[in-house]
Parts: structure tokens; sequence; C-alpha cells
């Protein structure tokens, strides 16, 4: 690990410790890993062995430190939300993944991802509104454009993570504080009025959109509830269920690279989203699962453009 570059009061802040043993097997930087939007996101860090991660709870802003040690995640946090963060390491690690039902076999190069990479799990945040902004981030730009605006935004208005963070960290801001954020910051980090728009929009409805997914019975209800959000459409709603509720089965259509991506591994030839979906069709309930698969195999076409839509989907 590197040298911490602590708070200002991080030598007054008490650090809790907990270890959590999963059932099945676990990698934690596949698993956890993806979470990360960029190399200077603010709200997590892979230090070596070591993930960090600033996160807002209903008590403050908390740091947790995650480490994999002989098939122990062993976990410790920092800050006024310190024992709400460390509740929910089972469930960022997958603990609430289920992959019955999955069988890889159909395909050889599922099949040999899968048996690579047993330890990939889907992660489960229960952060829908920021996962949710973040997605509207990265909606018709490309993926450093969206990574900049998340790390400028986040830094200038969210909460400083306490503790010995290896850099500066900061827990992404409530959805009241994306509402108060001024049309001058938006355009410093380089979003357009679409996209700030509909972030405000959804920012006055922020807790209620969080309280009505994470209690919708499934993927097909929980994507009614983020759809019916002006500028939302069923890509950022699949982003959105992938990154806060482990969506095992959400795929994000009108993405520009990944139905190429999955036609290019699975059949070596470049297809559209309806393709991509007929091709993903037998694993209907993981298509996630494949699809991150996927992604673990190495195997991709080289990309040949910006990370967005060729047409103009307003509503993501």
């Amino acid at each position: 690990m590197t040298s911490p570059a602590t708070t200002s009061d991080a030598a007054s802040v008490r650090v809790l410790d907990t270890v959590y043993r999963p059932s099945a097997p676990l990698s934690l930087h596949r698993t956890v890993g993806m979470l990360r939007r960029g190399p200077g996101d603010p709200t997590m860090v892979s230090d070596g062995p070591v993930i960090w991660r600033a996160v807002r709870t209903a008590h403050g802003a908390a740091t947790l430190a995650l480490r994999e040690v002989s098939g122990e995640i062993r976990a410790s946090a920092w800050g006024a939300g310190a024992e709400e963060a460390l509740a929910t390491v089972p469930e960022l690690c997958g603990a609430a993944d289920d992959p019955s039902g999955f069988d890889p076999s159909g395909h050889p190069l599922i099949a040999d991802a899968a048996h690579r990479n047993p330890g990939l799990r889907m992660p489960r945040t229960g952060q829908v509104f920021d996962a949710l902004a973040c997605a509207i981030l990265e909606q018709k730009v490309t993926g450093m454009q969206a990574f900049r605006a998340w790390r400028v935004l986040v830094s200038s208005y969210g909460e400083r993570a306490p503790g010995p963070t290896p850099r500066a960290m900061h827990a992404a801001p409530p959805p009241e504080t994306w509402r108060s954020i001024p049309s001058w910051a938006w355009h410093r980090a380089g979003v357009e009025p679409p996209q700030s728009k509909t972030i405000v929009t959804s920012a006055a409805r922020g807790d209620r959109i969080e309280h009505a997914v994470l209690r919708a019975e499934d993927g097909a209800a929980r994507d009614r509830v983020l759809t019916s959000l002006p500028g939302i459409g069923a890509w950022t709603s699949a982003e959105t269920r992938i990154r806060s509720l482990g969506d095992p089965d959400a795929v994000s259509v009108g993405d520009y690279h990944l139905a190429h991506e999955v036609g290019h591994a699975l059949t070596g030839h470049r297809t559209d989203d309806a393709g991509m979906l007929e091709l993903l069709a037998p694993w209907a309930g993981h298509r996630q699962r494949v699809i991150r698969l996927i992604a673990a195999s190495g195997v991709r076409e080289a990309r040949r453009g910006p990370r967005l839509a060729p047409e103009d989907h307003r509503n993501r």
C-alpha cells in the first residue's frame, strides 16, 4: 500500500473492523473493482491489494477499505457512517448474487471464462441515486469525458472521506446537493445542459426513486420506475441497475460498443442490439453475468469510436 494521505482529523477518527467470509469463491477486484469510474474516481481507489471506497450513509460519510486475505475479506471503516458501511460489505462483495440456473456450457468462450473466473460476482451497493447520476453523466459522451465530470463534481460537492485514505476521496453528494449545483459548475465539468437537467430533475425525486427501485420486485419493475423519469431510457436504467443492485440480467441496450463486443466474442462478427439480445437469450436471467464474463475473457474487438450511441438517444 502506498503512504496514506490522511485527512486533517484522521488521527481522531476511530476505525472499525470486520471479516466477511464468503460462502463461495470471490475475487474482490473482479467483483467490486467494476464499480470504479475511471482512474481518478474520487469515490473509489484501488491501492495495491486494497480497495478503498468513500460512501454516503444516513449517518454521514464513511470510508471502507477492503482486502482479500486467504479467501476472507477484511474490512475496515472510518467515519460517522462506519457501522452502516461495514454492514454493506457482504452484498458489495456479491452475497446477494444468485448464480443458480446459470449454465455457461452453451458457448466455449463463456464456459472457459466462467472456469477461469469462479470468483466473479455481481456487486450490490444499494445506492441507486449515486449510480443513476453517474450513468446520466455517461450519456452520449466518451468515457474520459464522463469520468472527468464525475471526478470534478463529486470532488467539489461531495463530502470528504474520513480516515487514512491513500489520496483525497469524497463520497458522492446527496440528491439535494445535486439540485443546488450552479449552471457554471456543470459547464466547468463539461456536462451538457440535457444531462445536467436530467440529474437535477431526477434529484427532485431522489429519495422516492431510491425507495421505489429498492422495493420493486424484479428488473422489469425497476426499469419502469427509472424510465418514468424524463431523460432516462433503457441504457441509463440498465447501467443504474447493474451498479446499484447487481442486476445479473440487465443489458445496456443502446451502448455504442457493447453489441459489437458481444457479437465479436460469441460469433466473431459484429452485430446490432437486436442481434446481441438474440445471442444472449439462452442465458435469460444471467445476461449481464455473460457480458461480465466476456469482458473478463479479454476477447474484444478493437474500439473504433467513442462510447456513445450512433443516433441521438436523448432518453438513454
